[in-house]
């Protein structure tokens, strides 16, 4: 079986989440706090789904701001997803931030 390919698309500079990053954690990150940025967010998120998954799972960051690949415009031109957002296995699933517990939960249904 190949690796499940998670890739976060979204703006170098961007929040990780429409919600403030805050002492509850419900992203379940804990390491990117209190930064509430997209980079320190997913390297963080990278950390924990290796440890979880290790080699089944590939993480990629996407950032628009160094260019856009065209199924990336296609996506956005199609689908109007607000950013970041999250493709598996290069499907648009609609997690609405980076959060640890809801991508587990995606895994999960893909891995059984």
């Amino acid at each position: 079986m190949s690796a499940i390919l998670v890739e976060v698309v979204g703006l170098k500079d961007s929040s990780c989440s429409p919600f403030p990053c805050d002492n509850t954690r419900s992203c379940g990150l804990y390491d990117c706090h209190p930064s509430g940025k997209l980079v320190p967010a997913f390297e963080t998120l990278k950390a924990e789904i290796g440890e979880q998954y290790g080699d089944s799972v590939e993480l990629k960051l996407i950032l628009l701001d160094e260019g856009m690949p065209d199924r990336i415009k296609e996506i956005i031109a199609s689908q109007y997803p607000p950013i970041p957002f999250i493709l598996i296995n290069g499907t648009l699933t609609p997690l609405g931030r980076i959060s640890l517990p809801q991508l587990q939960k995606e895994l999960e249904r893909l891995i059984s």
